[in-house]
């Protein structure tokens, strides 16, 4: 048995417990580098994910159909979804099988019908036999058919109006009685566009994608000198004066729909007041849903994305609005119920795949929730084509079952998955919108995606990467006006030149009689004629 002195015994307790602080001590900061560890582990997972999607992005496919690991995934994810789905018949669709006839080269397969042909038949000069001399007959023919192309051409028409004297009055009466040929009016009064010129160079810029300076070389290269100046001149006029009074119809039409679809994209403006050139402005979409007979597509410029300008332009409707995750569209009235689209909601889930390295995709959590997409996806696909309140009830039996089961799904996923991991991200989003993705099982005539609306824009998006930019605001407006009428021709079924020509022949000649004359000049109208 040892024995110390009480001053021995409180040496050894201090000693003690200085080195008991300073192992916890050293445990905190073994802790705190733990943690900074686990956040540089974390980041650095982040960074690859972002490495791996930019890879993708730029030299991977951007198709979003279901691959062979969601196949994989998806029996391993629904193998119970028939007990969801109890009761539903299952319809099985039967493919015909058939061959496709090659192609024989023949101009008669490019050209549509009704192509005039013009012949030009080649003979012999002398027909005199090369052996006895004597005229030779025709005995058979070979054709050989090619398609003839030219430039676009141009001319000049001189339009003459005579006027007429009565000689006869004149010489009983002295009075002179003069009548003159009425004057059909012009498409731009003091100017020499004609309707024609208008609309060819408009189709050109706004559907071909010409920005005018290049319009302006391909015309010089034929001894045209039409300058850009001029064009751009004759294009504003023309969309202020006839074209922005249809556009107002359309867009009082429009608010009478009970279901629309918006989207918006970006758009340089030079001299927009107060902001400098390389900000940005934005361009707005707005369409009818696909329950619409006659469709009517609208953009309309702006110099911000604040919610407001929505607001603005929607004021008097009372709807379904589809659009994309942007949160300006949740600010709008009660009364206006945004539905908002599923092929975003997929696409965080397909980004969250992507992002790992590819012998980590099979059986990852994200694969789920792409698998649920797809199911969804689906389901729409086989009630596709059904009256709208059959559809309404399919998905009530169908796809409700599939939505809770994915909501359940994700709540329990968030739980164990980092916030700023790409997986965590689309959760995070399918949770954040989820009141506004489920709300297409409401209405039959509701879509699963807003994909009709980002459809409608693209052309102004590949129209803008030829013309880059507007110079004003009324330039940008302008090209709204007319970005709109052509769209909404072809929605309708319209050639665009063809109905740009129709109203630039019949809105002066209207203007002069008809009060109304901008409402019988819509698409749907020109249908009729």
């Amino acid at each position: 048995m040892v024995t110390i002195s009480r001053a021995e015994y409180e040496a050894l307790q201090a000693k003690l417990h200085a080195q008991n602080q300073e192992l916890v001590k050293k445990n905190q900061e073994l802790e705190g580098k733990s943690q900074e560890l686990v956040a540089a582990l974390l980041k650095n997972q982040w960074l690859l994910e972002q490495l791996s999607l930019n890879r993708k992005k730029q030299y991977g496919s951007s198709s979003e159909q279901m691959d062979q690991l969601v196949f994989e995934q998806f029996g391993r994810v629904f193998n119970e979804a028939e007990a969801w789905c109890a009761g539903v018949g299952k319809k099985e669709t039967q493919v015909k099988a058939h061959t496709r006839k090659p192609r024989s080269g023949s101009v008669e397969e490019v050209v549509p019908e009704g192509t005039p042909v013009e012949v030009v038949e080649h003979r012999l000069e002398n027909r005199s036999c090369p052996k006895c001399n004597s005229e030779m007959v025709e005995i058979g023919k070979e054709v050989r058919r090619s398609l003839k192309m030219e430039p676009a051409r141009f001319w000049i028409q001189e339009d003459v109006y005579y006027t007429y004297a009565c000689k006869v009055c004149e010489k009983k009466t002295g009075d002179s009685v003069i009548v003159n040929m009425p004057k059909e009016p012009a498409v731009l009064p003091g100017s020499f566009a004609s309707p024609e010129s208008i609309a060819h160079l408009m189709v050109q810029k706004f559907v071909m994608y010409s920005p005018l300076y290049r319009q302006e070389q391909e015309w010089g290269r034929q001894g045209l000198k039409l300058s850009r100046q001029v064009m751009s001149h004759w294009l504003l006029r023309a969309a202020e004066d006839w074209l922005e009074p249809i556009y107002q119809e359309l867009h009082r039409e429009l608010l009478k729909r009970d279901v629309l679809h918006g989207d918006e994209t970006t758009l340089q403006v030079l001299k927009e007041p107060g902001k400098s050139a390389p900000s940005k402005s934005y361009m707005w979409l707005y369409r009818t849903g696909g329950d619409a007979e006659y469709p009517i597509v609208l953009y309309d410029y702006k110099p911000d994305r604040k919610a407001k300008n929505a607001e603005e332009f929607l004021e008097g409707f009372l709807g379904y609005l589809h659009a994309d995750g942007y949160q300006g569209y949740h600010k709008l009235r009660p009364d206006i119920r945004v539905v908002e689209c599923w092929a975003h909601a997929r696409r965080k889930f397909d980004e969250a795949v992507n992002s790992l390295p590819q012998k980590e995709q099979a059986g990852c959590a994200a694969l789920e929730g792409q698998a649920f997409c797809t199911k969804l996806f689906s389901i729409e696909k086989d009630i596709q084509g059904l009256p709208f309140e059959e559809k309404r009830k399919q998905r009530q039996n169908r796809t409700k079952p599939v939505l809770d089961a994915l909501f359940s799904w994700a709540q329990e996923k968030q739980k164990v998955t980092p916030p700023k991991s790409a997986l965590g991200k689309a959760l995070h989003y399918l949770k954040e919108q989820w009141p506004y993705l489920v709300r297409y099982l409401e209405d039959g005539r509701l879509e699963m995606s807003n994909n009709r609306a980002e459809r409608s824009i693209k052309p102004f998006v590949m129209g803008r990467k030829n013309w880059l930019f507007a110079n004003t605001p009324a330039g940008a407006q302008a090209s709204a006006v007319i970005y709109s009428l052509i769209e909404s021709a072809k929605e309708t079924g319209l050639d665009p030149y063809k109905y740009l020509l129709w109203v630039f022949q019949e809105a002066p000649r209207l203007f002069e009689t008809d009060q109304e004359w901008a409402k019988k000049l819509t698409p749907e109208h020109c249908t009729q004629h």
